[in-house]
């Protein structure tokens, strides 16, 4: 089973190491199912930006990026190289070890977790 290790922007917030994910879950699943804190106002449909988060590594364990989701991330604060969309970030390979950095969710309006 996957590994994620979770960072944050705000410092604030200590770093969270989630073991055991099974491939076929998304991100932002992992995120609800462990209490992290990442927007979502479409719910996870791919139809916004708000669940954006940078991954610095395990992109090849993940569901490729789509020309929908490419979209969406231009619209996103602050979108750099290794940004994605926790709901489109599927977890393809169940001995993953990815690394997600949460950017800081402070200036996104919209849904609380």
């Amino acid at each position: 089973m996957a590994t994620i290790k979770f960072t944050f922007e705000d410092p604030k917030i200590a770093p969270k190491v989630v073991e055991n994910v099974p491939e076929g879950e998304s991100i932002l699943e992992v995120t609800e199912d462990n209490d992290i804190h990442l927007n979502h106002n479409c719910g996870g449909v791919c139809a916004c930006s708000t669940c954006h988060v940078y991954v610095h590594q395990g992109e090849d364990s993940l569901e490729e990026i789509s020309d929908k989701e490419e979209d969406f991330i231009d619209r996103a604060i602050n979108p750099r190289l290794e940004s994605r969309l926790a709901c489109q970030c599927i977890i393809l390979d169940e001995d993953a070890v990815i690394e997600i950095k949460i950017p800081d969710q402070s200036r996104i309006i919209g849904h609380e977790h």
